[in-house]
């Protein structure tokens, strides 16, 4: 029985290059920080830190985790820096939304699921803070709705694809692997989740399902698994609740 549906966001609910996306990002946040920092330190910081996050362990949160690798050096200005970053994405981070487009099926597809009872989770990669997971949900055109627990950088100790991650959603919405499923576009990050038991959706939906488009991630967040678990479901985002309803027994969408 299914009881949670767990979805990526980043090209599975929006899709965008990712290395348009950081070509147009790291400049525009650089800029509000430079009379701190030189803006090249800043990006190589930026890029440090972030890639730091897979060595968090579960003691501390990924925001203080990431602060403590990035205020190396500048750690007087660390309260002025995590106030810079919020300000930033509170007053600029919706610019970058004209580098988005957002499958027309993505609100059907969640009030079909809401129908159904089971719980939503938005399983994105914990490096943002929860203005900016709400702002691409907004774009996504799911602001309005309720989940059961979105991931963000302050809320979670791990980062995909460490396996301790989906054990962390899996306590925080009170059930176990084998009766949720995961859903994403990304064969490393998202199935490896198959490795405890949960089943598996591989959203394979035009330029959203290229393994190009993975590589600046896996870039940035080095050091993945090289075997892939097979996904229990693959196709559009479309298909999702279909693939809901068989595991419930039922073919009702």
């Amino acid at each position: 029985m299914i009881r949670a549906v767990l979805f990526d966001l980043d090209n599975t609910l929006i899709h965008f290059s990712e290395r348009r996306f950081f070509e147009s990002y790291v400049p525009q946040v650089s800029q509000a920080f430079s009379d701190i920092m030189p803006i090249d330190v800043f990006s190589q910081k930026l890029i440090l830190a972030t890639q730091a996050l897979l060595k968090n362990n579960g003691q501390m949160s990924n925001a203080e985790y990431f602060m403590n690798v990035f205020c190396v050096g500048y750690e007087e200005h660390r309260d002025e820096i995590w106030k810079r970053f919020m300000r930033f994405y509170e007053n600029e981070y919706d610019q970058f939304r004209a580098l988005v487009s957002v499958p027309r099926v993505v609100r059907r597809v969640f009030l079909q699921l809401k129908k159904k009872g089971v719980k939503l989770v938005i399983a994105s990669n914990p490096i943002w803070p929860l203005q900016v997971q709400m702002k691409r949900l907004s774009w996504a055109g799911l602001g309005d709705l309720q989940f059961d627990l979105v991931t963000h950088i302050e809320n979670m100790s791990y980062c995909k694809p460490q396996i301790q991650y989906y054990e962390e959603i899996c306590s925080k919405i009170g059930e176990i692997p084998e009766t949720c499923l995961m859903v994403g576009n990304d064969p490393v990050n998202d199935m490896i989740v198959a490795n405890i038991g949960m089943k598996t959706f591989l959203v394979t939906q035009g330029a959203a399902f290229d393994e190009s488009a993975l590589e600046l991630s896996r870039s940035i967040l080095p050091g993945v698994p090289t075997e892939i678990p097979t996904p229990d479901f693959r196709g559009p985002l479309s298909r999702v609740p279909g693939a809901v309803a068989a595991l419930l027994g039922n073919n009702k969408v």
